[in-house]
């Protein structure tokens, strides 16, 4: 559980972080690695759906590190989000790199 925080995870983390804030990656975007610490992404696409107000924008928002909307406003459309999260599975010798594609 504490991977992330050991030395051998924290250059993985350091890849996503900007001044100990989640970095914004687009969707043809991805974290540099060193060669040396190349690993492979595991993409998922997440699909928010559900009833206005609930509360959807505000956990995309939450989940990638940025401020959540002060005031409720409709979200018109579709608004995808990229996310990127290092893990070391359990039984696995090798980090990977999920790439979360949150559509909201």
């Amino acid at each position: 559980p504490g991977w992330l925080l050991s030395p051998a995870g924290r250059p993985y983390l350091d890849s996503i972080l900007h001044k100990n804030q989640r970095r914004v990656f687009g969707l043809l975007e991805r974290p540099a690695l060193p060669p040396a610490l190349a690993v492979p992404t595991v993409t998922y696409k997440l699909f928010l759906a559900g009833r206005s107000g609930v509360g959807k924008t505000a956990l995309v928002a939450w989940l990638g590190g940025t401020p959540a909307p002060p005031a409720h406003h409709e979200t018109l459309g579709i608004e995808a989000t990229t996310l990127f999260w290092p893990a070391k599975p359990r039984g696995s010798g090798r980090p990977v790199l999920f790439q979360l594609q949150l559509w909201d």
